[in-house]
């Protein structure tokens, strides 16, 4: 199955692949214009340092940072054609609420993304981080 925006991005599930939408993401997304690369987000206040919650509070917190720092460059969750998400001591129940965060996000134009499991992140008390990568249609 292929969708495409007006100028914007073509995602791409190949039939001969399993349909990947309800895990969260697409497997083939293109699209025309300038790549941004926005750093790795996470659950972070002011200081830069971890705000504590559980993984659900966790996704959010890092997809509302990941959606100022696309702002700040002009673009939003709809420009985003991959995603990095790193998940500290990962399981299927994870897999869930993150598969939710993103269903409430993107809708069903799903990015590609990579999910990794890991055993810690950056600074203590981190449980979640996804980076992203952007197409902005420069005029």
């Amino acid at each position: 199955m292929t969708l495409k925006d007006d100028d914007t991005r073509t995602i791409t599930n190949p039939p001969a692949l399993h349909d990947p939408t309800p895990f969260g993401y697409s497997h083939a997304v293109s699209a025309p214009g300038e790549l941004v690369f926005i750093a790795g987000q996470y659950a972070s206040d002011p200081t830069g340092s971890p705000v504590p919650g559980d993984f659900a509070a966790q996704v959010d917190v890092a997809f509302e940072r990941l959606r100022s720092a696309l702002a700040g460059v002009g673009l939003g969750f709809e420009h985003v054609v991959r995603l990095g998400t790193f998940i500290v001591d990962h399981d299927v129940t994870k897999l869930e609420i993150l598969g939710k965060a993103l269903h409430t996000r993107f809708g069903d134009r799903l990015p590609a993304q990579t999910l990794s499991g890991v055993a810690s992140l950056a600074l203590p008390g981190m449980l979640f981080e996804v980076d992203a990568v952007a197409v902005a249609q420069r005029g």
